[in-house]
């Protein structure tokens, strides 16, 4: 159904377009980004991302069925010596695809990369405590909580306080084996 594809500078533009709020921006970029996004911010994010032994695997994602772009994802903190990684920048741009599971999609594709190919050992992530719906999808991929980041991050005059999240390999390949034995 989706399909992962590195992000490139003609991408650039509709990313931009979908962080349409401070609020969208802090879940989706975090601290590394101000509101209003723009092309400038994005071409410093992608600039040293895709290549060979770089720490970033930025992607786009595609569906399948129309070849369209509708959103967008990150494997950060590439640590290739203690075989570990960061998911980022998690977005289901394409509001006509949110709540399909697309998101557990993406996450599934990018673990693929993270385990499969690069042969980590552990994947993290960060989410916001009250992002239900995003903690029930990395949770049915298989992620665990480890603890709560109180009062994590500031918006406006509140706080945000953020799960971490992570999912070793042994996990990632219990859970394919036994996804890929059911009928």
């Amino acid at each position: 159904m989706i399909y992962l594809k590195y992000f490139d500078r003609s991408d650039v533009k509709q990313l931009v377009n979908w962080i349409d709020s401070p609020e969208l921006l802090l879940q989706w970029g975090g601290p590394e980004f101000n509101y209003p996004l723009d092309e400038t911010q994005i071409e410093q994010y992608i600039k040293r991302a895709n290549n060979d032994g770089s720490d970033r695997l930025v992607y786009k994602v595609i569906y399948k069925e129309e070849g369209n772009v509708i959103g967008h994802i990150s494997l950060g903190k590439i640590d290739r010596k203690n075989r570990s990684a960061r998911i980022g920048k998690v977005l289901v741009g394409d509001k006509s695809f949110r709540g399909q599971g697309i998101s557990q999609m993406m996450v599934r594709e990018i673990l693929r990369v993270a385990f499969e190919q690069l042969r980590l050992h552990r994947v993290s992530l960060g989410v916001f405590d009250f992002n239900k719906p995003a903690i029930a999808s990395y949770e049915k991929v298989g992620f665990k909580k480890e603890g709560l980041l109180r009062d994590f991050r500031k918006i406006g005059n509140e706080y945000w306080s953020a799960w971490e999240m992570s999912m070793l390999e042994n996990e990632w390949f219990n859970k394919e084996n036994l996804a890929s034995a059911k009928p």
